[in-house]
């Protein structure tokens, strides 16, 4: 993602300056992925949004998000890397403060957009900064930073989000970003040199077009679907309809067009090809889990907004820590076992929460979190490395631009995959649970005796209270056992992995984009 040309060598007194300016740049799209999730339930009530509806901030900004990534490089070489990390911070804090000043749902969803689509180069351009001022010796230890920088949003996202939203309000969750971004373009302005222009560079428009359209429209058939009652309205039937045809004629492009958006060669490497399909299960299990988890902390736990982004915290500093841990067992320890142990552990976590109630103690919330965060950060660096272990050299530009694209695609289809079983799986057990709300239910009517009568109106309100307190819980536990599976369904691909001859010279930070 970082094609562009070298900028001209640069003095050793202004590389901490750049640096610091670039990590800023990355620190503040990686704090967005996460910050906006405790806030989630305030926002709702704001703009009057139902539960589905409500994840739409968060799947909008991935999308776009996805969708801009893999054309990073070709702007920057057509029109300079410095000029475009400049622009994309710009346009990421106004649309920051747009999402802060906006008064409806559609207006916050439209600005989010926006966001993704600007705060989509901000990692793979500072990336290709950090290259070019270090040298070859320096990359590491520049590449270590440079992967902190990314993983810390996860970690101090849900906290600060918590915090801002408790003291001050959910709208400051966006305008933090404003005093970031001014210092990293800033910084930026007065230290980055520019890179040589390509003129000729070019991008195969018709293939972005369908893979935008494909994708764009397939997120709003699960966002949408729920809400519309699927298949019996015409804006879904329209949606599934495009989708389908955007896809195909992506493919049929790709595979014919003597130069492709997407280079089909990739997906004859098994490793890659596999790979791929990890990458889009991790990005369902970690963020989709993350949107589960808020609304059932503060909506059913009845946590305070500052205590469950506290509680949530430790989730991103266990995968902070296995990363420090993996990154020194890959190459003495095989690759595939530590994918195995990844996976089990985010499936051990998952099968914790499936017996979950309201009741569960702060301390199980905490070490599950933990052990999750563990489990990703046992996936992130083995899966890069063995993804990227037989792919030719030149072609591991192209591909790591589709495999960060495939866990941004995961994560959004999650997210909405989940939200709308919530909403389904909660209409169903209510039905059934209220089924035994009945008269000749002798278990019922010693209930019925202490106050909660369906014959009162108080007690009809009560009674429907707590049916749909149980129905919602057994929804969440089912989406978990749903997680849970999929993890466990993709550990016998690892067998289909080849083991790596030797390290191959990737940088595992470029998959945290």
């Amino acid at each position: 993602m970082s094609n562009a040309a070298a900028s001209p060598a640069t003095p050793i007194a202004n590389r901490g300056a750049i640096t610091a300016c670039v990590i800023l740049a990355v620190i503040m799209q990686a704090l967005d992925t996460t910050i906006a999730n405790v806030a989630l339930p305030y926002i709702q009530g704001s703009v009057s949004a139902s539960a589905d509806q409500i994840n739409w901030v968060l799947t909008s900004y991935i999308v776009a998000a996805a969708i801009m990534t893999p054309p990073s490089g070709f702007l920057a070489a057509k029109f300079g890397r410095k000029r475009v990390l400049l622009v994309a911070i710009a346009g990421f804090v106004a649309a920051s403060v747009l999402c802060g000043l906006a008064p409806s749902l559609n207006q916050i969803v439209a600005f989010r957009l926006l966001q993704g689509l600007f705060g989509a180069s901000l990692v793979p351009l500072s990336q290709g900064i950090l290259l070019d001022i270090y040298t070859v010796e320096e990359r590491g230890s520049a590449m270590a930073l440079f992967g902190v920088s990314v993983m810390v949003g996860p970690v101090l996202g849900p906290v600060i989000g918590g915090w801002l939203t408790d003291n001050i309000s959910w709208r400051w969750v966006f305008y933090i970003n404003v005093p970031i971004g001014a210092l990293a373009f800033m910084g930026i302005v007065v230290y980055v040199t520019e890179t040589k222009r390509d003129l000729l560079a070019k991008l195969d428009w018709f293939g972005f077009g369908m893979m935008s359209l494909g994708i764009a429209a397939l997120q709003l058939f699960l966002d949408r679907g729920e809400q519309l009652d699927w298949f019996s309205s015409g804006e879904i039937m329209l949606e599934a309809l495009i989708c389908a045809s955007a896809f195909y004629l992506l493919i049929v492009h790709t595979l014919t067009a003597e130069k492709s958006f997407v280079n089909p060669k990739l997906f004859l490497d098994q490793n890659f090809s596999i790979s791929m399909i990890f990458i889009f299960v991790v990005g369902i299990t970690y963020l989709a889990s993350l949107a589960l988890m808020t609304p059932y902390l503060q909506t059913l736990m009845g946590y305070p907004v500052i205590t469950a982004g506290i509680v949530m915290g430790p989730r991103g500093l266990g995968t902070m820590l296995c990363m420090f841990i993996v990154g020194r067992l890959v190459g003495k320890v095989d690759t595939r076992a530590l994918l195995a142990l990844g996976l089990g552990l985010t499936a051990w976590a998952m099968y914790d929460m499936t017996g979950w109630t309201p009741d569960v103690s702060q301390w199980t919330i905490v070490s599950v979190g933990f052990i999750q965060g563990a489990g990703l950060g046992f996936l992130f660096v083995p899966l890069t490395t063995i993804a990227f272990s037989t792919l030719p050299a030149h072609m591991r530009g192209d591909g790591t631009g589709l495999y960060n694209l495939s866990r941004n695609i995961g994560s959004a289809v999650g997210i909405s995959i989940v939200s709308a079983l919530i909403v389904e799986n909660t209409q169903s057990n209510h039905e059934s649970i209220a089924a035994y709300v009945t008269p000749f239910n002798h278990a019922f009517n010693a209930v019925a005796a202490q106050g909660l009568s369906p014959v009162t109106a108080a007690g009809r309100a009560s009674l429907n209270e707590i049916i749909t307190l149980q129905a919602t819980i057994i929804a969440y536990m089912d989406d978990f056992k749903l997680l849970m599976l999929m993890s466990l369904a993709v550990i016998p691909l690892v067998l289909l992995l080849r083991k790596p001859k030797a390290a191959p010279a990737v940088d595992h930070s470029a998959v945290m984009e």
